[in-house]
């Protein structure tokens, strides 16, 4: 049986002022696709993230998820997704155990569930032993990992990360895509992702959209992608092929090229 669509855009644009971040973007994502929208920084990415979580109206076009939408019931959609932004956004000044009550709290779980979804939720991302530790003695991974579990107490039926592993060592890095995956295959959820690391892509996703200057300029399953460039292709080929040449700054994306190879080696 074919996968529902979880996630449907329709001609979703975005404007500040004289700036078009996200302009005509119409694409579906699949239940249980990991989908990833890759692409350089300004690319709109970020922005487009905040209109499907519904922290920005669109200035045209609409998205539904899971048949709901954005425009019409934003409410109804903050229910059933989970956001995790790019900045930290956990209290430092509370333990892990307090940070996931507080999530619970606010996405009003039942007192008589909360701790037992909150168990199995450290257990699941390997934090149980801390979770009585303050939130500002963690390492970057570890809060990384504690902000993906808040964002999906509440069973989420799409999970949104923007950039979810900005910042981290290649260690704590591959730590978070292996939870993550965990999480997609016992849980079954729809995982939506911004990067422009390629590795992190190639790692996670099946199908992935790349972007530039607020428009999708390719968008497909990761493998047909490489396969249609050739056996030995990877995504960076595929980003060069279809983005590359249109990058303002060639300087800005090699460097991004070359520190992703260099982690790719230095965590595998």
């Amino acid at each position: 049986m074919e996968d529902q669509i979880s996630l449907d855009c329709k001609g979703l644009i975005k404007r500040f002022k004289r700036l078009t971040a996200v302009d005509q973007l119409s694409f579906t994502v699949r239940q249980h696709d990991i989908f990833a929208f890759i692409g350089p920084n300004g690319a709109g990415k970020s922005t487009l993230m905040k209109m499907l979580t519904t922290i920005l109206p669109p200035t045209a076009g609409d998205a539904l998820i899971a048949n709901i939408s954005i425009i019409k019931d934003p409410a109804k959609v903050r229910k059933i997704i989970g956001y995790v932004p790019q900045l930290i956004c956990a209290d430092g000044s509370l333990t892990g155990y307090e940070n996931l009550l507080l999530f619970a709290k606010l996405y009003n779980i039942p007192r008589k569930e909360r701790n037992s979804r909150i168990q199995q939720a450290l257990e699941t991302m390997g934090l149980e032993n801390v979770a009585n530790r303050y939130v500002n003695e963690y390492s970057g991974g570890m809060i990384r990992r504690l902000e993906i579990i808040s964002a999906m107490l509440h069973n989420p039926k799409l999970i949104f990360l923007d950039e979810p592993t900005s910042g981290l060592d290649p260690i704590a890095r591959k730590a978070v895509w292996d939870h993550l995956k965990l999480i997609h295959q016992r849980d079954g959820v729809t995982i939506i992702l911004t990067t422009h690391d390629m590795n992190e892509a190639d790692y996670l996703c099946n199908r992935i959209a790349i972007m530039l200057k607020g428009k999708i300029v390719k968008i497909g399953a990761t493998t047909e992608l490489k396969y249609d460039l050739g056996p030995s292709a990877t995504l960076n080929d595929v980003f060069i092929q279809y983005a590359g040449n249109s990058i303002e700054s060639e300087h800005a994306y090699k460097e991004i090229v070359s520190r992703s190879r260099t982690e790719g080696k230095r965590g595998s």
